[in-house]
């Protein structure tokens, strides 16, 4: 009988001392909530990020709480840091030591349950792939004037559509589909009809799975056998059907340049491309340039423009309803040029560009920069940062930053403005993150930011509807954090 009870009191010893070393920071390790055995501080960010309306709001929380720009946490068995604070932020996104990506559940998930593409991949197989994304996209006309052109012809099928439509536009049904054609042309030779009902759902089913997640992952991710108890509550249900109707429409597309495929021809997107370098090194063992390579690379695209830059604009539109004397100003700049008015001459359009920048730090859309991993122990601000820490980096706090920008909640785009009217203010203004991990698509974005809001303002005024309340300036958290649905009415001006 004593030795069993002896027995008994070894394992709860053994167990209790296992707990309690679960609950130990490492050395040097940023401040922070203490965590719990087993599961870290996941509960306790799911409780406060419903409390302070997202990731972010948790982050100035902990921060203020533990007096520290450098918030250490444990979400499941990852540890992870939130960077707070420009020259912080700013550091640990031009930190080569802090470029990796998390490898982890969820970001698997995102690609099938492999670490392919591009968007969470790193070391020598991320760089050789981005560089070859972004040669080939250049080569096919990113950044040149034929992409000029194709964001004019989606912008005019945008405007016939106002056009042709009695009554009021709800937010978040003209660009989306509109905005992804950009780049869906140059990465596959042609662009996606309008009508198309599978589009559709993928555009909706990717807005809740928005919603469901954070830029950690989520519950899911730091929980993952959840998946087995609670595949529906716990949004694994959603990412299989996410990543299944993704590959599934891209099948169409990938087979067709399969078959059309000519060696001295096959030049003008990047499937093509694509296929064009795993031919020539199909004689490479080591060749990371594989048809799943070429899938999951399109998946990246199609997932980073399908939502970040439309919701931009929808936002701009919105804040012209709710600041009339905005939009009269705007109109007036845009009314003085004599000449076509395009993302190539923006120069001449200092307001306009400063309305942009406005919308961009005011809503936090993407309020935290995509996940970063520690490739190596490293420190940041005397801190030790372990190998494979996860790292958050909260760009709403550099973009509302009391002490910089003096009146952060005040909308108002002549803070990027000086006395004579040119831009200035600007460097602390990064939506698009800052480094080698910075957007891929930034040139695309901004083009069709600008393109957008100053074709539609040269032609329509906007309003809200008669007896409708002024949109919300509220965002919804999430991966992307998205606005609240509004309509507008667009009236043609004379010109």
């Amino acid at each position: 009988m004593f030795q069993l009870w002896f027995v008994f009191l070894a394992a709860g010893a053994l167990l209790t001392y296992f707990l309690w070393k679960d609950t130990v920071r490492p050395s040097g390790f940023p401040p922070g909530p203490p965590w719990v055995p087993l599961v870290g501080n996941v509960f306790l960010v799911q409780k406060l990020g419903r409390k302070f309306g997202g990731q972010h709001g948790v982050f100035e929380y902990l921060s203020k709480k533990h007096h520290t720009k450098l918030v250490g946490m444990r979400l499941g068995r990852e540890k992870v840091v939130a960077v707070l604070g420009y020259s912080l932020v700013k550091e640990a996104l031009t930190n080569d030591n802090l470029c990796g990506r998390p490898d982890n559940f969820f970001t698997r998930m995102r690609t099938s349950g492999k670490r392919m593409g591009v968007t969470f991949t790193d070391g020598a197989y991320w760089e050789e792939h981005r560089c070859f994304i972004v040669r080939t996209l250049k080569e096919v006309g990113y950044g040149r004037n034929s992409m000029n052109e194709l964001i004019k012809r989606e912008l005019e099928e945008v405007i016939q559509i106002i056009d042709d439509l009695e009554g009021p536009v709800t937010s978040g049904q003209l660009f989306p589909i509109s905005v992804l054609n950009v780049l869906w042309t140059l990465a596959t030779g042609k662009r996606i009809e309008r009508d198309d009902n599978m589009l559709k759902e993928l555009i909706d089913i990717l807005k809740k799975r928005s919603k469901l997640f954070d830029m950690s992952g989520g519950l899911l991710n730091h929980i993952p056998w959840l998946r087995f108890i609670a595949p529906v509550w716990s949004g694994y249900s959603l990412l299989v059907k996410v990543n299944h109707k993704l590959i599934s429409f891209f099948a169409e597309t990938i087979k067709a340049h399969l078959t059309s495929y000519n060696q001295l021809c096959s030049s003008d997107d990047l499937i093509y491309a694509y296929i064009r370098e795993i031919k020539n090194r199909s004689n490479d063992p080591k060749t990371t340039f594989t048809e799943t390579q070429m899938v999951m690379t399109i998946l990246d695209l199609f997932i980073a423009g399908a939502q970040t830059t439309s919701i931009t604009i929808d936002l701009a539109l919105m804040m012209m309803i709710i600041y009339p004397a905005i939009q009269t100003k705007v109109h007036a700049e845009l009314d003085a040029f004599k000449g076509p008015i395009c993302w190539t001459n923006r120069t001449n359009f200092p307001y306009v560009e400063a309305v942009i920048f406005e919308v961009q730090r005011f809503f936090h859309t993407a309020a935290i920069s995509g996940p970063r991993r520690a490739m190596q122990d490293c420190e940041l601000d005397g801190y030790n940062i372990p190998r494979d820490t996860t790292v958050l980096i909260d760009l709403k706090s550099v973009h509302m930053d009391e002490e910089y920008w003096t009146d952060p909640k005040t909308f108002r785009p002549e803070r990027f403005l000086n006395e004579d009217g040119q831009l200035v203010n600007t460097e602390r203004l990064i939506p698009f993150s800052l480094g080698k991990r910075k957007c891929l698509g930034d040139g695309l974005a901004r083009a069709c930011l600008f393109e957008y809001f100053s074709g539609l303002l040269l032609r329509y005024e906007i309003t809200c509807p008669e007896g409708e309340r002024l949109p919300s300036m509220q965002l919804i958290p999430g991966i992307i954090y998205l606005p609240k649905p509004y309509k507008a009415i667009f009236r043609r001006r004379v010109m």
